[in-house]
Parts: C-alpha cells; structure tokens; sequence
C-alpha cells in the first residue's frame, strides 16, 4: 500500500503541476492541460486513500472496496499500457509503465482474490 501510494502521489503530483511540460515532451503541445490535472487529481486521491489504509487489514471485510478499486485500476491500466506499448514499437516509457501496472495489478489481484487470514 504504500508503494502504490508513493507511485500514485508522485504521478499525481507531476499530473497536477506539471501538465503542460508533459504535454510538450509527449508531442501534444496546444492540448488543453485540464484533463491532466483532473487526472492528476484523481491520481493523488487514489494514493490518499492507499496511504490511510496503510495500517488496515486490506482485502477484510472493511477494506475490501480498496482492494476492488486499486485492483480494478491497475488491471485496466496495464492492459491499457501494455497494448499501447505494443502498438507503438515498444517505447520505453510505455513498456516501464506497463510493466509497473502489471505488477500492481497481480499484485493487488492476489490481496483481492485471496483471504487475508
């Protein structure tokens, strides 16, 4: 839990103040950075949430909406990242995302799918 709510926090951080210089080096200048910093909001939400569950049984009975949300996130994620990457010549960038999703998402598949006990 608080890998994933570093990595989502630093995302989340870059997301929200840093859209236009991401929007540069990806080659999308002139997009309009709104999306990217609600994306980012909801990035550094996300790691609000790992990061105050911390402590808590994750996959219990009372923690089991964090375990379905971060599950279900980082699962589409890294099918989505993987198909890019796959689509666009393997880009590093997007394999290294992928690869992170993936492992979050196996990961966070094993707490949701398994008891805790």
């Amino acid at each position: 839990m608080v890998i994933s709510a570093f990595f989502m926090g630093s995302a989340g951080l870059l997301l929200s103040f840093f859209p236009q210089e991401l929007l540069t080096y990806w080659g999308v200048a002139g997009t309009p950075p709104v999306f990217l910093q609600l994306l980012g909001a909801l990035y550094f939400s996300f790691a609000m949430v790992n990061w105050t569950a911390k402590a808590n049984l994750i996959g219990g009975i009372y923690s089991r909406p964090i375990s379905t949300g971060n599950f279900a996130h980082f699962l589409i994620g890294s099918l989505a990242f993987d198909k890019l990457a796959f689509i666009s010549s393997f880009h590093p960038a997007l394999v290294g995302a992928g690869l992170i999703y993936s492992i979050f998402a196996i990961l966070f598949g094993y707490v949701f799918f398994t008891h805790p006990g």
